[in-house]
């Protein structure tokens, strides 16, 4: 059901995914759901959790193998591939927060940053830096991602090469820390 309930918030988008819409689409009536999640908040929850690992196994595999700006190049491109592919489950990570370390969310969470955690690896970058340098690749990664999920970018430039562009300017600046 988690997974039929993030196909729909990719297929309709976040704001429009419903219990009732979801029961319609497995073809049973929304008390039936009531069975496997206490209500939208936990559903949501559940898609969080699985696009969180969903996100840290396409991200994780990405970079294996690499270092340095091609490991970057690897995880922002798998970043950006997941979000457009996924931009209703995507959309749900953000702005959830853990109950605690134990919680699933937390835990997902952590595994996805992992991937990003790797990749600074292959940079000189001091330990008190680190919270830093993450925010700032995930910044990076999700403002383009979600805007051009969105039809943000409407200029003539093509966005991959504007996103080769993206990846070109964080290496250099990592590089330069």
């Amino acid at each position: 059901m988690v997974t039929a309930g993030a196909a729909l918030a990719d297929e309709v988008g976040l704001t429009n995914l419903t219990m009732g819409l979801l029961a319609e689409r497995l073809g049973v009536r929304t008390p039936s759901l009531y069975k496997h999640v206490a209500g939208q908040e936990d559903l949501n929850r559940r898609i969080a959790v699985l696009a969180l690992n969903e996100a840290a196994e396409a991200i994780g595999g990405a970079v294996q193998g690499y270092a340095g700006r091609d490991a970057l190049a690897a995880a922002a491109r798998a970043f950006r591939t997941f979000v457009l592919q996924h931009p209703g489950r995507y959309a749900v990570t953000i702005g959830m927060e853990p109950t605690g370390p134990d919680d699933p969310l937390a835990v997902a969470s952590q595994r996805s940053l992992g991937a990003f955690r790797a990749v600074l690896r292959g940079y000189e970058i001091a330990e008190p830096d680190v919270d830093h340098a993450l925010r700032m690749l995930r910044s990076l990664c999700h403002g383009f991602a979600t805007l051009q999920a969105a039809g943000g970018f409407q200029w003539s430039a093509d966005i991959d090469e504007s996103f080769e562009w993206l990846i070109a300017f964080a290496d250099r600046g990592l590089r330069a820390m």
